[in-house]
């Protein structure tokens, strides 16, 4: 029979638990520029009413126990451990995607005229766990808009029987002994543009015709996420071929993006800690300009290759296998951490130009009402050689894409957005929100 816990029963026990295999390079990397926090907004059609919403997260407390937990610092390992602390609900005025304090919860919530926010640390979960925890909270919130005389208390809510399924480390759960290793790939293009050493990050948003989108894609028999990523290659192109660096740096041609793929959907997992592995299609730009269409065809070939389940499996067992080996346990944590945040440069982030995540369209909880305009997802703050990312969410009729840029220019930016204006699609430009980092 399948284990469950109530929230009091966390609470009494003291949960700690392991981080999950993807959230153990966060740790070693983060810092105050590159903080590893993403965010997913709700901006709702009426302006937030703060007493049912913070009844709402008292609620999601009860809910969701296994995200009432620090970040603590072992030997060998860092590890999660429960903290009896309500989520914190502040008023949006602050930086976005800000880190996180030590010794403290590792997720906020945010609410600012229409808008709640949801931050979290990507050591507590991906965006597919986030947006879960969002779309709840959302449906506990429209319950209690029905009753806005009562006070905040714990007591009210149900003391629900939690699956350990929904904290487990389904990575470990899905490896397999005995598959061959990933080949590693080699060093990608990267953006040219320089710095911004004040202002560091600047969050760009762009509503897209959801309809334009959708018959875009239709019309090439591809999905939204196979289109854009394109796009977003078409641009990497034109970019590097604008900027003229054939000469100057001919072996770094290949244009590789990373797309993140939810894991919850290729095996029956109900975990709401980090699932998700990524794909990244490719061209090479030593062989010639490419058109949209073979960029497209590229793409949408590539992702369904590399999302087989054989190639999940072969890549679940390269991240976990190296961690489970004897060697690697005993290293201390010091050592573990310098030594992670060199590969997560040199064997990580130089692999690939871009990433390109795509939440999907939201369909709110079972009862909730159609209360919510957009949603917005803003990825984490980009590390200084990618210098630029990508999040995109659909709700309704709307498209959002966000774009999270440290650089100086927004030359990016244009250039995708170029490229749908010429492909029929509209997107029109949201206020630039720019934050002192």
């Amino acid at each position: 029979m399948q284990e469950k816990t109530t929230h009091k029963q966390i609470k009494t026990r003291k949960l700690w638990f392991t981080l999950d295999n993807a959230a153990k390079i966060f740790p070693a990397v983060m810092n105050r520029k590159l903080t590893t926090v993403l965010r997913i907004s709700a901006v709702l059609k009426e302006p937030v009413i703060i007493s049912a919403l913070m009844r709402a997260v008292t609620h999601a407390e009860k809910r969701f126990p296994y995200y009432l937990v620090q970040l603590k610092e072992g030997f060998f390992w860092y590890y999660l451990e429960h903290i009896p602390e309500p989520i914190p609900v502040e008023t949006d005025t602050q930086k976005p995607c800000r880190i996180f304090p030590r010794n403290g919860l590792l997720l906020r919530v945010l609410v600012k005229d229409r808008q709640i926010s949801l931050e979290c640390s990507h050591i507590l979960t991906d965006g597919g766990g986030a947006l879960y925890f969002l779309k709840s909270l959302l449906k506990y919130y429209s319950e209690e808009l029905a009753k806005p005389e009562e006070t905040v208390s714990e007591e009210k809510y149900p003391d629900y029987n939690i699956p350990e399924e929904e904290y487990e480390d389904s990575y470990k759960r899905y490896f397999r002994e005995n598959i061959p290793p990933m080949v590693s790939r080699s060093r990608a293009y990267h953006l040219p543009f320089t710095l911004n050493p004040k202002s560091r990050f600047c969050i760009r948003r762009y509503h897209v015709s959801m309809q334009d989108i959708k018959a875009a894609a239709s019309e090439k028999n591809v999905t939204i996420t196979d289109y854009l990523v394109a796009v977003y290659m078409c641009a990497l192109q034109e970019v590097a071929e604008n900027q003229d660096i054939r000469q100057k740096n001919s072996l770094n041609r290949r244009v590789r993006v990373q797309v993140p793929v939810n894991l919850r959907n290729i095996f029956p997992s109900v975990t709401m800690r980090n699932f998700s592995l990524f794909v990244m299609p490719e061209i090479d730009l030593r062989l010639g300009h490419y058109n949209f269409d073979e960029i497209l065809k590229a793409v949408y070939h590539q992702i369904r290759l590399e999302t087989d389940e054989k190639l999940i499996n072969k890549n679940i067992s390269r991240n976990v296998g190296s961690e489970k080996k004897i060697y690697v346990k005993s290293i201390p944590l010091f050592l573990k951490s310098l030594i992670l945040r060199i590969n997560y440069y040199t064997k990580g982030t130089n692999q690939y130009s871009g990433v390109v995540t795509n939440l999907g369209k939201v369909k709110l909880e079972e009862g909730t009402p159609p209360f919510v305009d957009h949603f917005i997802f803003s990825p984490p703050p980009p590390n200084k050689i990618l210098k630029v990312g990508c999040g995109i969410v659909g709700y309704a009729d709307k498209l959002v894409i966000s774009f999270g840029n440290i650089t100086k220019t927004d030359l990016f930016e244009r250039t995708f957005t170029g490229i749908l204006h010429k492909k029929g699609i509209t997107v029109e430009a949201e206020q630039t929100r720019k934050e002192k980092s």
